[in-house]
């Protein structure tokens, strides 16, 4: 990453499908790693954004929807139920870090 991309992230002037973003948080953990925070989730809004400044994302993690940590021990692509509780947590609004 070329620590400009946290800057634009933030400053919410991104534009997609012609419309700006809402700002984004990156925080970056390693020249080739980053943890992006997110409070709108468009169409593979993740990789355009990495696309728009040059960038090829290879893989990703989501760690959380809304209030709700994904478990640990979920594999990928695995699924199972959730509880009401856990429902009400994907919708509840979410503190900005």
């Amino acid at each position: 990453m070329a620590g400009r991309e946290a800057a634009l992230f933030a400053a919410g002037t991104l534009v997609l499908d012609g419309a700006p973003l809402a700002p984004a948080k990156l925080e970056v953990v390693s020249p080739t790693q980053g943890l992006l925070t997110l409070t709108e989730g468009r169409h593979h809004q993740v990789r355009r954004m990495f696309s728009a400044v040059g960038l090829e994302v290879i893989a990703l993690h989501r760690e959380a929807i809304g209030a709700l940590d994904l478990p640990a021990d979920l594999a990928p692509g695995a699924c199972r139920p959730i509880t009401a509780e856990e429902l009400a947590a994907v919708f509840a609004p979410v503190e900005p870090q």
